[in-house]
């Protein structure tokens, strides 16, 4: 063993020998354990020490070899200190990660039947272990990123399995993999959708929770991270000694090539090794102390309270104060923009990591030093802005240039087109978008990610299929999963072959689809909603690696006219500035002697007044976007002029009556989408034209 030396963090190859540095301040010995194919274990032990870093290298070692650490140091879990060399850490710097989780007693540091006294079980047999990798010599080529602007972005939640797994034209062993979804069926399909940026579900090395694993079910989704540097080694179709990470840059590569964006999911907020009597894994036999929150103080002179405080609803809450957590969450982050050339992040349950001492602060360690980093103050930044406390809520409220899922959205659509809204106010500014929520601290209208729906809860389908959630197959007695769906059967209860029941469904569906994409804001679309997937009525699959939450690709069921609507929302805003406006809408001219730039038509053609926006009875509203001139300037200043819109939204039982207003400045106009049948697409118009607009319908004219 040579002294190596306390940075780079992890194990760093050279021909020469690897380098190895792990965390564990409070340890009294360190091991380094390499294990070759067969199993066999080499323990080097690590003699130097200093900040709080054991270090050393070893010369021979190949890229490839399999390696974890083993930790010796006070047990004491009264104190938060759980050292416990039989069993085998994984490195939380580790690039590449091999094999999973084994449900055995040997993966926990205590004695089942005594929780106070140590286990002498081996676990290395049960737990993933860190790879040795070397520079793959990956040729990026010319790749850049697209670097689309908010404003211009549309975004595609897709998990990495669920969208290639059954798909006909991926090849069988490419299917459900990094190089899958790299391929021309799943790259063509999306820019032909419309799609500027995917959204993965978390890619970094997961492991299922044991009480998943007890009932022989996997995590899906992948909520539940271990290795915050590690592209995920089951969605690798070349293995997981390193090749997973070439397969992740290629995909990479195919995405940008094809001007997509890459966006992770990504979960800090908590790790795999979920509550105090949870598998030890990697920190909790590192420095189980100092990475997790507790219920008490940890103030010198005050009594120690070894719960965890859990505000994530997953048995631990990262301390992301802690010098070494906002450390590895930093490192890992800018990794991933610098070596692996992602887009940005999508942070889950973001509040969590906002809190110092318990209490959510925008001013935290965190968001100051993101905000300051000359790599990731510049990618895309997602919050999704609460955790599972009743306080960590904090919709509106993260700082530029943070955006946020915005489910106050979420609701007020839902609401809207099940026909139980009080009042159609709160429709219009989520339309125009969200101003309430975003305007007051100098955030654009792109603040708001739009969505209906995401990866928990109904699909767009089951959303106008079910009014009660069927979660029985996640084996928790259907108790798991939201009671709020705000969802309408349109009265049965699942699926039907009753065609006039099935019109309304996808029509309703279309109307959602078509709302999303044309809302100011940024659209974010769950992967498949567009062509009508369902979960049978499960609104928490994640547990279901299955048909249940694959895209089933077969043309039999899929609501191609959805798709269609969908596909020309999403062409219209790309191809009109006056649908993707940077600057909020403030209901006065552009120019002197010009219309307005945004007005609310009340179906007689009037504009809205005060007494129309809380009429409980209205449920048709149309919006009247100028596009002579646009408020916003165009790239180097110049007035930009676009054509000018009347989008009409009708979620009554009844048709609608509507007046297009006489006005001085758009005198002719054309149908451009439509989900009612009566008004197809190319149907011409004309100012005071008065129209039938069909129950639950949305109708889009732009000038001619």
């Amino acid at each position: 063993m040579w002294p190596g030396s306390n940075h780079p963090m992890g194990s760093t190859w050279s021909p020469e020998a690897t380098n190895f540095a792990v965390h564990a301040p409070r340890a009294t010995a360190a091991w380094v354990c390499l294990f070759d194919d067969e199993g066999g274990e080499q323990r080097h032990r690590l003699t130097e020490q200093e900040l709080g870093i054991w270090h050393g290298a070893i010369p021979g070692v190949a890229p490839g070899t399999r390696y974890g650490y083993r930790i010796a140091g006070p047990w004491d879990p009264a104190q938060g200190l759980r050292f416990n060399p039989n069993k085998l850490l994984l490195d939380p710097f580790a690039r590449a990660i091999s094999g999973g989780l084994t449900l055995d007693p040997a993966i926990y540091g205590y004695d089942q039947d005594d929780p106070t006294r140590r286990s002498d079980a081996d676990s290395a047999p049960y737990v993933p272990m860190g790879v040795v990798v070397a520079d793959d010599g990956f040729d990026w080529g010319d790749d850049a990123p697209p670097r689309h602007r908010w404003r211009d972005s549309a975004i595609y939640e897709m998990h990495v399995k669920g969208m290639t797994k059954l798909h006909d034209r991926v090849p069988e062993e490419l299917r459900g993999t990094y190089a899958g979804l790299a391929t021309p069926a799943v790259v063509d399909y999306l820019k032909d959708l419309g799609i500027t940026a995917v959204e993965l579900l978390p890619i970094h090395q997961f492991v299922s929770e044991t009480a998943l694993l007890e009932r022989g079910l996997v995590n899906y989704w992948g909520y539940n991270s271990i290795g915050f540097f590690a592209p995920h080694n089951a969605y690798s179709s070349a293995g997981d000694r390193g090749q997973q990470i070439t397969e992740f840059k290629a995909m990479v590569k195919a995405f940008h090539a094809a001007g997509l964006e890459v966006i992770l999911d990504v979960v800090y907020n908590h790790t795999a090794e979920a509550g105090t009597i949870g598998p030890t894994l990697s920190f909790r036999g590192l420095d189980d102390r100092g990475f997790y929150c507790r219920n008490g103080s940890d103030h010198p002179g005050e009594p120690f309270d070894d719960t965890y405080w859990d505000v994530t609803g997953c048995g631990n809450t990262v301390d992301a104060s802690n010098p070494y957590a906002l450390r590895l969450i930093l490192d890992s982050l800018r990794y991933w923009v610098t070596e692996m050339h992602v887009d940005g992040f999508r942070f889950d349950l973001m509040s969590a990591l906002t809190r110092v001492h318990h209490r959510i602060d925008m001013g935290c360690h965190l968001l100051t030093a993101i905000g300051q980093d000359p790599v990731l103050r510049h990618v895309k930044l997602v919050a999704e802005p609460w955790d599972a406390s009743m306080d960590g809520y904090r919709v509106g409220e993260f700082p530029p240039p943070w955006v946020e899922w915005n489910d106050q959205y979420r609701d007020e659509i839902r609401d809207f087109w099940r026909n139980h809204t009080s009042s159609i106010r709160g429709v219009a500014t989520r339309l125009a978008g969200s101003s309430d929520l975003y305007l007051d601290d100098g955030r654009s209208p792109y603040a708001s990610i739009n969505f209906v729906t995401a990866h928990d809860g109904f699909t767009m389908r089951d959303l106008v299929t079910y009014e009660h959630k069927r979660n029985e197959a996640n084996g928790e007695d259907n108790r798991d999963g939201t009671d709020n769906n705000r969802s309408w059967n349109h009265g049965l209860e699942g699926e039907s072959h009753d065609p006039a029941l099935l019109a309304v469904r996808r029509r309703q569906v279309a109307n959602m689809m078509a709302t999303l994409c044309l809302s100011n804001g940024v659209p974010m679309i769950t992967a498949g909603d567009e062509r009508g997937r369902t979960q049978r009525g499960n609104n928490n699959a994640y547990a279901q690696d299955n048909e249940t939450s694959w895209i089933d690709w077969r043309p039999d069921d899929a609501w191609l006219d959805v798709y269609e609507i969908t596909k020309t929302a999403l062409r219209l805003r790309r191809e009109h500035p006056a649908l993707r406006q940077r600057h909020w809408f403030e209901g006065r001219p552009t120019i002197r002697g010009g219309p307005k730039d945004l007005a609310w038509l009340h179906p007689s053609g009037r504009e809205m007044t005060g007494d129309d926006w809380h009429d409980p009875t209205l449920r048709a509203v149309g919006m009247f976007v100028s596009g002579a001139p646009l408020r916003s300037p165009g790239p180097r200043g110049e007035q930009q002029v676009d054509k000018t819109f009347v989008l009409w939204f009708n979620s009554d039982w009844l048709p609608q009556r509507v007046t297009l207003p006489e006005n001085d400045w758009v005198q002719a106009g054309e149908v451009v989408l439509s989900t009612d049948f009566k008004l197809p697409v190319g149907t011409p118009v004309k100012a005071g034209d008065r129209l039938s607009i069909g129950r639950r319908t949305v109708v889009v004219f732009r000038e001619t």
